[in-house]
């Protein structure tokens, strides 16, 4: 693109619209009366390059209103995903693609088959996220730059049509205009804290430069907030998964790649009694009923940790770590993991006992325990009989169509379909086995599994945490506000003072606050014969934009 030479000599970028340095108008707009000081009149490259597909790219992204509706569609996107439970809080053994159907009909399968079960984690929503992160990019890039050249090049002495442009403007006759003039506003410049600079007796004040950076500043702020955000999508970054683990058990811990293992030594619990504590718990304790409310619930848990060389899935030789007993706001923290204590369950299902036995003769030919977590598939019994388990339903239901289903893999409500073997029955006995329920699908058998005992055992909830993204998100959060209170509690104020043609102008600008300034410019030629300029936005001021004590005196 080829460069513009202002009259004065300065060489500006092409787009610029007035000069950077002397701030005369490059192209005259006779019906715009004031000039546009947004972004001190610079070339914006969005605005002045639009070839290649990197340019259209570029100004796509530098557009406000694009940056707008990104964050609308985004808001729009979370508020949906919350119409139904995202996938991480509901039942931990519900199959998605099962759960939203069944639960919320037509409108959770749409939920599910949109991906708004898993929103937060889907590549969609990442893609706006990160297209809001480089609009921000962008936007900031394209307007940041060409701003700070151009007040770091503009000079002192200004072209007259730049300051009769301005919002507050006045002059005077020169002739009415004494050297104490210019004495006293310096001094009244300096006690409002203005840094003054002098070209051939022209006067540039200026303050709260720093100000006109506090949105760039938001923007860095939102971009490392974002960034944060989006780290929590890497794997190792950003752990929040539910654990269920029952007494005497040992297992892997979620969200460590098998590195820590856990074991539950005991569940504790600890309960009001009404007759027993202060009657200040009493209503509590009429709220969970039967005369008892929780106190204290805890695991005592030791933690583990496999060594590298050990081959995956092998959870034999860990070394122990620590024994600690978790309490709620009492977590087990090791390595910026943390295990809470948020949920428990007592007496589970842990392992059912039945006996074989002769209907006609009621002999008990051996008897066999299944581990409902992890049943076997045959059980050899007394001398030549054995069973088969040839189904297992561990929170057992009738569907639509009267077959046996299971609702979770919790062992709630276990039924089981066994096939009994013996010398008799070589081909073996078929027998539906649930709750108080014993169904022989195929007509009467010879033999029959009875109940024989039933083992429980308490469960744990708990809740493994990781966050490593904290920094990044409290370090966007604390530059956003910084940035808030930079553009919020200052302005960027310039008074520029100048001898032209017989005539003193001056002339006031600022970002924001117009009338802040123009009381301070009431203050700075208070004592002075130089007319305090005007808002020339002012309906109630007189049409003409210049207005000088000569004019008045021959009217």
């Amino acid at each position: 693109m080829e460069q513009t030479k202002c009259t004065c000599g300065h060489i500006n970028p092409h787009g610029t619209i007035f000069c950077e340095s002397c701030g005369r108008p490059i192209e005259e707009n006779k019906t715009q009366k004031l000039l546009d000081m947004r972004y001190e009149g610079s070339a914006r490259r969005s605005q002045t390059y639009n070839k290649t597909f990197i340019d259209k790219i570029w100004n796509f992204f530098s557009s406000v209103k694009v940056g707008v509706w990104l964050i609308v569609v985004t808001l729009i996107a979370s508020a949906v995903g919350t119409i139904f439970p995202q996938e991480m809080y509901i039942p931990p053994t519900a199959n998605p693609a099962d759960f939203y159907g069944e639960e919320y009909g037509y409108a959770g399968k749409l939920y599910y088959l949109l991906g708004f079960h898993n929103m937060y984690g889907s590549w969609w929503y990442m893609i706006l996220i990160a297209s809001i992160g480089i609009s921000l990019f962008i936007a900031s890039l394209d307007r940041v730059v060409p701003l700070y050249r151009a007040l770091k090049k503009q000079g002192v002495t200004r072209h007259g049509s730049f300051l009769r442009r301005q919002r507050l403007f006045s002059a005077t006759s020169g002739t009415e205009v004494a050297d104490e003039d210019f004495k006293i506003i310096k001094e009244n410049l300096v006690k409002k804290r203005y840094n003054i600079k002098e070209e051939n007796g022209n006067i540039l004040a200026e303050k709260g430069r720093f100000s006109r950076w506090g949105p760039y500043v938001n923007h860095i702020g939102l971009i490392i907030f974002l960034f944060g955000a989006m780290l929590r999508f890497i794997p190792g970054m950003y752990v929040d998964e539910v654990m269920w683990i029952r007494e005497g058990e040992t297992t892997s811990i979620p969200g460590t790649d098998g590195k820590y293992f856990l074991k539950n030594e005991q569940f504790l619990m600890e309960v009001y009694e009404k007759e027993n504590e202060k009657e200040v718990f009493g209503e509590a304790i009429d709220r969970v009923g039967n005369g008892m409310a929780v106190k204290n619930y805890q695991t005592n848990v030791v933690l583990y940790e496999r060594d590298h060389t050990m081959i995956a899935g092998d959870d034999t030789n860990l070394q122990k770590i620590k024994d600690w007993k978790i309490r709620v706001n009492e977590p087990l923290k090791h390595n910026k993991y943390a295990l809470y204590q948020v949920d428990f369950k007592l007496n589970e299902f842990k392992a059912m006992s039945f006996n074989l036995i002769d209907k006609e003769t009621e002999t008990n030919h051996g008897k066999l325990t299944v581990e409902l977590r992890n049943p076997q598939k045959m059980y050899e019994l007394n001398n030549d009989y054995s069973v088969e388990m040839v189904s297992y339903f561990p929170d057992f239901f009738f569907d639509e169509n009267g077959d046996p289903a299971t609702k979770s893999k919790i062992p709630n409500n276990p039924a089981f379909v066994f096939k009994m073997f013996s010398p008799e029955k070589p081909e073996g006995e078929v027998a539906f086995v649930a709750i108080q329920q014993n169904i022989e699908p195929f007509g009467n058998n010879q033999y029959k599994m009875t109940f024989a005992g039933l083992d429980t055992a308490n469960v744990s909830g708990l809740i493994v945490r990781k966050d490593l993204t904290l920094w990044a998100l409290a370090l966007g959060g604390l530059i956003f506000m910084i940035g808030v209170i930079q553009g919020m509690y200052w302005n960027h104020r310039r008074i520029w003072v100048q001898k032209i043609d017989g005539e003193v102008m001056i002339a006031g600008h600022t970002n924001k606050n117009y009338f802040g300034l123009k009381r301070e410019l009431e203050f700075i030629v208070g004592n002075t014969s130089i007319t305090t300029p005007i808002d020339q936005l002012d309906k109630e001021n007189p049409k003409e934009i210049v207005e000088t004590k000569k004019v008045e005196k021959e009217g």
